[in-house]
């Protein structure tokens, strides 16, 4: 269970919450996702024809692999308060792909509170940017401002 409650995040809008740890971007990781949406594009799975053919040099993630990306780094990071019961998807504000993700690359994500609002249901919409560093890169892969609706449970400290 996190020290993090509502009251010090609500306290905290507009600051840094943290970053993630790195993670490496495989090719096993690019051919699951393809997999599993079908877009099987060549510059993604082929990755002779991309070293051949490709702008980047090689092969290169889905920039919605990369997005998805953010849910699971955020995962291992202190970013919710203790005591909630559940934290649900809500939504994007704003996405932005800005610079492609080489297979054998590492990223990480950093998250900035944006807002934290209690709605009329107890519940409190979350509103945080997301920016996915790459290592070594000049430029973030992406920056996505996501919404997630934060639902306490009867031990959080509001």
């Amino acid at each position: 269970m996190t020290d993090l409650t509502y009251a010090a995040m609500a306290d905290n809008v507009g600051e840094m919450m943290g970053t993630s740890g790195w993670h490496e971007i495989t090719q096993d990781d690019v051919n699951a996702f393809a997999g599993c949406t079908g877009d099987n594009q060549w510059i993604h799975v082929d990755p002779e024809r991309a070293k051949r053919e490709s702008p980047f040099g090689g092969p290169v993630a889905h920039g919605y692999l990369t997005l998805s990306l953010i849910a699971g780094l955020s995962m291992k990071m202190t970013l919710i308060p203790g005591g909630t019961a559940a934290a649900l998807n809500y939504g994007l504000d704003k996405v932005r792909f800005l610079a492609p993700v080489l297979v054998g690359s590492k990223v990480r994500l950093h998250v900035k509170l944006l807002g934290l609002e209690r709605k009329d249901n107890g519940q409190f919409l979350m509103k945080a940017e997301n920016t996915i560093e790459i290592e070594g890169g000049d430029k973030p892969a992406l920056i996505a401002e996501t919404l997630a609706i934060l639902v306490p449970g009867p031990d959080a400290v509001l």
